[in-house]
């Protein structure tokens, strides 16, 4: 797989490979985490977790800005490590959220959220800049042997940031077990049963017994009947319950500690692999006419012109796919039989298909390049927001022919009820395997465009505009749970898929030019 690639790629996705798995374990749990923790209800948990996605990509602007400033990448990497694992500590504290301490352990917890979302910042984008590089001195090896070398040389960019991607999809694709293990392991121990629906009832007694409709007091008793609770005692019984469910989601943070440790420890052992940005540029004392210079301006302000167009459109694609962590997290443990596969675990199967799939995509491309017949990577990207409407089609079909309501609606019917409707795990297959075969044609071959038409002077920023335009669509993500919860969920998954095809038209619409300038 690492053959023909250049040295320290394989480091690199290694290093990257422990970050993401720390950084997964909580991912996979965060949203709901906070509603049985808190008691918050769903919106608020999604506009917090919104403004937390939004930081961990907007952040690595700020992360890119110190790195190209001081042409300190690998220090920067370092630092971000650290302080991403101080963040996990914080989530690890297993305290239980009560009325008293709600008002200093919730900022607490946001915090903890600030800090994984700031060292992932100077973490993630600089990583990704320093892979770029690898490919800049790869490419400029190779321009020396000749033309041919140097064609196949650039052929080998978007299948290297292909394989990177993987890399990060295999600590991805462990993490999500974690959690659910750990939490499932600790209700066990003290004699009770995981159900996804009991928490958020739990609070409801808590904070508000007697304003409990009738179906969901009856609904809270059948719960923790079957959970191992005592229904005599129901106040005692959902604040234990409370408490040890929450206990083992807190103890898989110390995993994610762990994690970020062993990344650490990768890349302080492999960073002389590394190319350095401030020596390779420390060589360059060139004197340049006015003509020149106002020509190089020109091809600056064309690029980044072709990279601002490209952000603008994939803005979308990341409001609608990291709904995996939003809507269609809710949508695993509200209207998928959860029996027998915890809610978080779905959250694996995008990172599988990763892993599986990337192969497969890699080699049709390289059959398509042998021929003569190479997909330019702006036109990927409008593939690939194409494909990711075919999984909101799905699922608009499927809610439809099920007659599914709202969320909200849904919860208030009897568990018996409830029990009859969910669907089964295949929706949830097809859901994904959509979103990643998308995923594939857009995210790692985005990162590919990035490193392509960046000014060398400017790759950690211009590393950091992509993530900065993630963090846009992440912003947004609130709005998907509050359409689910308030409409029929078929008119939530149609507002996806209007945003996927519209954003494929405008992207289909640039092509041309954007091949120009990436030429």
């Amino acid at each position: 797989m690492f053959k023909n690639h250049p040295k320290g790629l394989l480091s690199a996705a290694l290093s990257n490979m422990g970050e993401r798995f720390g950084y997964y374990i909580m991912n996979a749990v965060l949203v709901l985490f906070l509603c049985s923790k808190f008691g918050l209800a769903e919106e608020v948990s999604s506009g917090i977790f919104s403004v937390f996605y939004c930081g961990i990509y907007l952040l690595a602007l700020v992360g890119g800005i110190i790195a190209d400033r001081t042409q300190d990448y690998k220090g920067t990497i370092r630092k971000g490590l650290i302080i991403m694992a101080l963040g996990y500590v914080l989530l690890s504290i297993p305290i239980l959220a009560t009325a008293d301490n709600k008002v200093w352990l919730l900022p607490l917890t946001c915090l903890a959220l600030f800090l994984i979302a700031f060292g992932n910042g100077l973490f993630k984008g600089n990583l990704q800049a320093i892979v770029g590089q690898m490919y800049d001195n790869f490419e400029a090896e190779a321009a020396k042997k000749g033309p041919e070398a140097l064609r196949i040389a650039k052929s080998k960019r978007d299948s290297g940031f292909q394989i990177f991607y993987v890399f990060i999809n295999v600590g991805g694709l462990i993490a999500p077990f974690v959690a659910p293990l750990l939490r499932e392991w600790w209700l066990k121990a003290h004699h009770m049963v995981y159900n996804a629906q009991l928490p958020e009832l739990c609070h409801q007694f808590i904070n508000n017994a007697e304003g409990m409709s009738e179906q969901a007091a009856a609904n809270l008793n059948t719960l923790m009947a079957a959970a191992g609770g005592n229904v005599n005692d129901m106040a005692v019984s959902c604040q234990t319950y409370l408490q040890i469910f929450n206990e083992g989601v807190h103890f898989s943070f110390i995993a994610s500690v762990v994690a970020m440790v062993l990344s650490l420890v990768i890349f302080l052992a492999s960073q002389r692999t590394f190319p350095t940005p401030a020596a390779k540029e420390a060589v360059k004392g060139v004197e340049y006419t006015a003509e020149e210079k106002a020509a190089m301006a020109k091809e600056i302000k064309q690029r980044m012109l072709a990279l601002f167009a490209v952000l603008a459109v994939v803005i979308f694609f990341w409001f609608s796919f990291h709904q995996n962590a939003q809507s269609l997290s809710y949508f695993a443990r509200d209207f998928v039989d959860s029996s027998a596969v915890a809610p978080e675990i779905w959250q694996a199967v995008n990172p599988f298909f990763v892993i599986v799939l990337t192969p497969i995509v890699m080699a049709i491309f390289a059959a398509l390049s042998r021929r003569g017949m190479d997909i330019s990577t702006p036109r990927k990207i409008a593939i690939g927001m194409f494909i990711a409407s075919l999984a909101f089609i799905f699922l608009i079909i499927f809610s439809i022919m099920n007659d599914y309501p709202s969320a909200n609606a849904f919860k208030e019917l009897p568990i018996e009820e409830q029990i009859q409707a969910k669907a089964g795990w295949f929706v949830l297959i097809v859901v994904y395997f959509f979103l990643t075969v998308a995923e594939l044609f857009i995210s790692p071959l985005g990162l590919s465009f990035v490193s392509k038409v960046a000014p060398k002077h400017l790759l950690g920023l211009c590393q950091g505009l992509w993530l900065g335009a993630t963090a846009v669509g992440n912003v947004l993500l609130w709005i998907g749970p509050l359409m689910y919860n308030a409409w029929p969920i078929w008119q939530c998954w149609a507002v996806f898929a209007a945003v996927c095809l519209i954003s494929m038209g405008i992207m289909l619409s640039m092509v041309k030019w954007l091949e120009r300038v990436t030429k």
